[in-house]
C-alpha cells in the first residue's frame, strides 16, 4: 500500500514538474524579443512647427483604464489583478479621454495603453483614443506576453505599450529598447521597457524637435532604473549635440530630489515605493520640469482614501527639457485619481 501511495505521489509530482517545464519552455520560445531599434508607424498630423512657436505637451499614465480610485493592485501590496467589469474599464477610458480633450495639448504622451489584454477585457485602447480624440498615435509595445501565469487568478495575456499623439507633421518614429531589469525565466513574461522616439521637423531649419516618451522600471531592486535612466541621459546628450530641441517625458517611477512630500502617511513595509533621481542624473543643458502642487501617483496597496493623510502619494511624472526651449508653465491636473492611479502633467513651452 505504501509503495502504491509513493508511486501515485511521485507520478503527480513528476507531472507537475513536467507541466511547469513545458510552461517555461513555451514562454521562453514565445518571449517578446524586439530589436534594439525598430521603426514604428507615424501619426498623420499635418501642422507645421517653426522656430519660435509655442505649444503644449501633456503626459498621462492611463493605467489601462483599470486602476480607478476603487482599485488596488497585487504588485503594490494590494490584492487586485483585474477590474471587476468591462463596463468599468470603458467608463474610465471615456473619462480619461474627456480629461485629455479638455486639456487640448498639442503633443500627448500616454503610458499603459492596452491593445489586447485580459486585464482590460481585450479593448484596443489605442484605437479608442484615436477615435475619441480625432488624432492618430505612434505606438511602441513595452509589455507583450501570451500568458502571465501569476498571481492566482493569473494576469493572463497582455499586449500594452506607450503612445505619442500629435497634430504636428512627424518625420519618423522609433522604438528604442531600454536595458532589461530581470533575468531568465522571469524576463520571459515581464515588461520590455523602451523609449518611443518621435521626430518632428522644425520648418525653415535643419533641426528637429525630438520627443522621447518613456515608462521606466517600477518593480526592480534599483539597478534597472539606474541603467535605464543612464541610457535616457545618453540619448538626451546625443540629440542636443546634433542641435535638436529635446523633450523627454512620461512616468519616471522615481521621485525628484527636493520635490514636495504630501500628507503624513507613514510608509508601510511590503508596498511599492519609487526610486529617486537627482540633477546629476541628467546631462548638462537639460532640466527637470515637474510640478508638485498635487501628487501625480498613488500607490495601489488599497483603494484611494480621498486624502493624502492616509494614502501614499508621490510626484513621479513629468518632463526633461533642453535649454533651447523656453518653459512657460507646468501644472498637475488634479483628477483626484478618479479614473487611473496617475494624474496628468501639462507643460506650456516654446522653441527658442
Amino acid at each position: 500500500m505504501k509503495k502504491k501511495v509513493w508511486k501515485v505521489t511521485g507520478g503527480i509530482l513528476l507531472g507537475a514538474v513536467l507541466l511547469l517545464a513545458a510552461g517555461v519552455l513555451y514562454l521562453t520560445v514565445r518571449e517578446y524579443r524586439p530589436a534594439q531599434v525598430e521603426a514604428v508607424p507615424v501619426s498623420d498630423g499635418q501642422s507645421a512647427l517653426a522656430a519660435g512657436d509655442a505649444f503644449s505637451v501633456m503626459t498621462y499614465n492611463v493605467g489601462y483604464g483599470g486602476l480607478s480610485a476603487g482599485e488596488d493592485f497585487f504588485m503594490d501590496g494590494g490584492t487586485g489583478v483585474q477590474p471587476e467589469s468591462r463596463e468599468l474599464v470603458e467608463s474610465n477610458l471615456a473619462a480619461i479621454a474627456d480629461i485629455i480633450g479638455e486639456a487640448e495639448a498639442d503633443i500627448l504622451f500616454l503610458q499603459e495603453v492596452d491593445r489586447d489584454s485580459r486585464r482590460s477585457y481585450h479593448i484596443d485602447e489605442l484605437a479608442y483614443f484615436e477615435q475619441e480624440l480625432g488624432v492618430d498615435g505612434s505606438f511602441a509595445y513595452n509589455f507583450r506576453c501570451d500568458f502571465i501565469p501569476y498571481p492566482i487568478p493569473p494576469i493572463g495575456k497582455v499586449e500594452s505599450g506607450i503612445t505619442t499623439m500629435t497634430q504636428y507633421r512627424v518625420e519618423s518614429a522609433s522604438r528604442i529598447a531600454l536595458p532589461e531589469s530581470f533575468s531568465w525565466p522571469v524576463k520571459t513574461c515581464n515588461l520590455k521597457r523602451c523609449i518611443l522616439e518621435t521626430r518632428i521637423p522644425v520648418e525653415g531649419t535643419d533641426r528637429e524637435l525630438v520627443l522621447l516618451n518613456f515608462h521606466l522600471e517600477a518593480y526592480d531592486s534599483g539597478e534597472g532604473k539606474i541603467a535605464q535612466s543612464r541610457m535616457l541621459a545618453e540619448k538626451l546628450a546625443e540629440e542636443y549635440a546634433k542641435g535638436n530641441y529635446v523633450i523627454a517625458g512620461g512616468d519616471f517611477n522615481q521621485t525628484l530630489e527636493g520635490m514636495k512630500s504630501f500628507g503624513s502617511y507613514e510608509e508601510m513595509e511590503d508596498v511599492w515605493t519609487p526610486g529617486e533621481m537627482s540633477r546629476e542624473d541628467i546631462p548638462e543643458h537639460f532640466s527637470f520640469v515637474m510640478a508638485d502642487e498635487y501628487p501625480t501617483v498613488r500607490i495601489l496597496n488599497e483603494p484611494y482614501s480621498g486624502n493624502y493623510e492616509d494614502s501614499q502619494v508621490y510626484v513621479i511624472d513629468g518632463f526633461i527639457v533642453s535649454d533651447n526651449l523656453t518653459v512657460e508653465s507646468v501644472e498637475v491636473i488634479n483628477t483626484d485619481f478618479a479614473y487611473t492611479d496617475h494624474q496628468p502633467v501639462k507643460m506650456e513651452i516654446a522653441l527658442r
